[in-house]
């Protein structure tokens, strides 16, 4: 780290003016003269000291003064000798008469440094110490260079005295050198005339590019000079990082640099719940202010100068992609169209944002559509009644959509699928503002191509929370908006919940019905097919009731030839019957042949086969039974 000098070293120049020998009546009769003003050998003055009286300051000496000047509202009441003989300003200039309105002889308008300074300049003049320090060593530079006090009217003049203490000194100390070209900024064009700043400015750079390029593997040491140049003004800023680029430093380390001016400088903007403003947003209100830091600011009243330095950083950003985040972009886009920046500058800040709008998030996305006026206070832009600039995101979507053209091009990775679900969760955001016209919603949701998204469900959440939040749409302007979503690319859940969605039109929910039972469809067809291929146990059970079916049908064939030939056998014996009754034979006959019959073993066997049958038939139709139940459990 750069060693700094002691800030608090001082020189007291005691510079004394030498009171010649007495002259003689002849010298008494000859005058010096220096330019306009002729000064008696003899009035030569000095001073013991001076004394301050409210708004008056009086040098002390045995001679009265001669001369008054009014500096800022300070009168300086000395004599002119001292001041002719050191200060050229005061050599050729022609002094007001003792009766002029001014009350005093000379007024000193936009005096570097003002009446402190000056004071400090009669102090040297009349030869009482001084001190010179880096807190006014820039303001006497420039205050000597007004008052032309050179090395031509006497040698070590004040402009030799303070330019050595300033390259000495104020150059070989980093915190001295910030110190002094912060007290430039109130000095200008004089700090600017006499290189003053850009000297500074040079010291400043070579001393933070040769700490950088030695500690470049350590992150923090980077960064160590961050604080001090951010605490300057922005001109003096950007001319220092300007150096620093042409330098070849990192562009994340001027990135970084960037950010942490912008984040001191640049006001904040928050969006705030306030129960009484414009936005209905549910039973809430939305309202966008201005905050600078932690701390509110009620009335800005620097819209003009927040302008120059949100131009001055976009100007300064390095072309990388990776030297600032899509979040401070944002940050700084939001900023430069409150305080009206240039159009060109917003425009180059909608395309850094649109190449790396893959790493934005929905709040990155939200910007207002309000100017700051004069004042400070919102008032509404030329963007419409509406609360977030939706134009501004159109023109970023194309900016992004462009680029991933020439990437794809390029055979590079795209990265629509993130963006989709971005600008899916950022229609859902400013569906809520009741001022969105549906053909702006459906402009914005329309940007993305058909296979841009693999699910709809986010933009159905979109489409749904604007037609709660515009309960007025007309049937056709709610099929128009509803168009946009496919319903094939709804999830069931999302099939479910648009069934029962009265919000929707007639049309969109019979779509969404039939989806769902499409769905539903394919779902069980690819169940069944994945049971079937990896269910191997389910495989051996199939192939074990085959088996039983069959030998069920050979059982069955088997009681079938049973059955006809006991048919055969009943028929005869119905016959023999007939025959017997045509015979007209006795009943006990009759009787003693039925019982016969009865303990016949064919009897017997018949009648088992008829309960064999029944049984078999029984079991089929259990078997069958059975069967359907898995068919359809599966």
């Amino acid at each position: 780290m750069q060693q700094d000098l002691d800030t608090n070293t001082s020189y007291d120049m005691k510079l004394s003016i030498q009171p010649q020998s007495p002259a003689s009546d002849s010298d008494c009769n000859h005058h010096i003269q220096n330019r306009n003003i002729v000064v008696p050998e003899k009035l030569i003055a000095t001073a013991d000291g001076y004394e301050k009286k409210e708004h008056s300051w009086f040098a002390m000496s045995q001679i009265p003064t001669d001369f008054s000047i009014q500096v800022q509202d300070i009168t300086f009441y000395a004599h002119k000798f001292p001041l002719v003989s050191r200060c050229g300003y005061f050599g050729r200039i022609e002094f007001q008469p003792q009766n002029s309105n001014l009350g005093c002889d000379l007024k000193l308008e936009n005096f570097p440094g003002g009446a402190e300074t000056f004071e400090i300049i009669l102090k040297f003049c009349y030869g009482l110490p001084i001190s010179l320090n880096p807190s006014n060593v820039a303001p006497l530079r420039c205050a000597s260079e007004f008052l032309e006090m050179t090395e031509e009217l006497e040698d070590g003049n004040f402009i030799s005295k303070t330019e050595a203490f300033f390259t000495f000194v104020v150059l070989s100390s980093w915190k001295d050198s910030i110190n002094v070209l912060k007290s430039c900024e109130t000095l200008s064009p004089w700090a600017e005339n006499i290189q003053i700043v850009r000297r500074c400015c040079d010291s400043i750079v070579w001393k933070a590019s040769r700490e950088t390029s030695t500690t470049q593997e350590i992150i923090n040491e980077e960064t160590w000079w961050f604080d001090d140049v951010a605490t300057l003004r922005i001109d003096h800023f950007t001319r220092i990082i300007t150096a620093l680029r042409a330098k070849g430093m990192r562009p994340e380390i001027i990135g970084s640099c960037i950010m942490q001016y912008g984040e001191k400088w640049l006001p904040r903007l928050d969006i705030e719940m306030d129960g009484i403003g414009r936005f209905g947003y549910g039973k809430y209100e939305l309202q966008w202010s201005i905050t600078s830091g932690k701390k509110q600011e009620g009335d800005i009243g620097h819209t003009k100068e927040q302008r120059t330095i949100i131009e001055s950083l976009v100007s300064i950003l390095p072309p990388q992609k990776e030297a600032v985040p899509c979040k401070f972009l944002s940050t700084m886009l939001k900023v430069a169209i409150v305080y009206s920046a240039s159009p060109a500058l917003v425009s180059e800040l909608e395309k850094r944002i649109g190449l790396v709008l893959e790493n934005a998030n929905v709040n990155d996305l939200l910007i207002p559509s309000y100017t700051a006026g004069d004042q400070g206070e919102l008032v509404s832009s030329t963007e419409g009644p509406t609360m977030h600039n939706i134009n501004v995101v159109q023109r970023i979507l194309e900016y992004f959509l462009l680029y991933e053209q020439q990437q794809q091009q390029q055979q590079q990775k795209p990265g629509t699928l993130a963006i989709s679900k971005l600008l899916d969760s950022y229609l859902a955001e400013i569906a809520k503002d009741p001022n969105l016209p549906v053909t702006n919603f459906q402009v914005l949701a329309e940007s993305l191509s058909e296979n841009a998204r693999t699910c709809d469900d986010g933009l159905y959440r979109a489409i749904d929370t604007y037609l709660k939040t515009h309960p007025s749409l007309t049937e056709h302007e709610r099929r128009r908006l509803c168009k946009v979503m496919d319903c094939e690319k709804l999830s069931l859940d999302a099939c479910a919940h648009a069934a029962q969605n009265d919000r929707l039109p007639l049309r969109t929910v019979i779509q969404v019905l039939f989806s769902e039972q499409v769905k539903l469809r394919m779902e069980l067809q690819g169940k069944n097919q994945t049971e079937s291929g990896d269910n191997s146990d389910q495989e051996v059970s199939w192939s074990s009731t085959k088996k039983e079916v069959s030998a069920l049908k050979a059982e069955l064939e088997k009681v079938k030839s049973q059955m006809a030939e006991l048919h055969r056998d009943y028929s005869e014996l119905q016959q023999e019957h007939e025959k017997l009754t045509i015979k007209q034979r006795s009943s006990s006959g009759w009787m003693f042949g039925w019982r016969k019959i009865r303990k016949s073993a064919l009897f017997h066997t018949r009648m088992d086969e008829e309960d064999t049958d029944e049984s078999h038939n029984r079991q089929i139709q259990n078997h069958r039974g059975s069967l359907r139940r898995r068919q359809s459990i599966a």
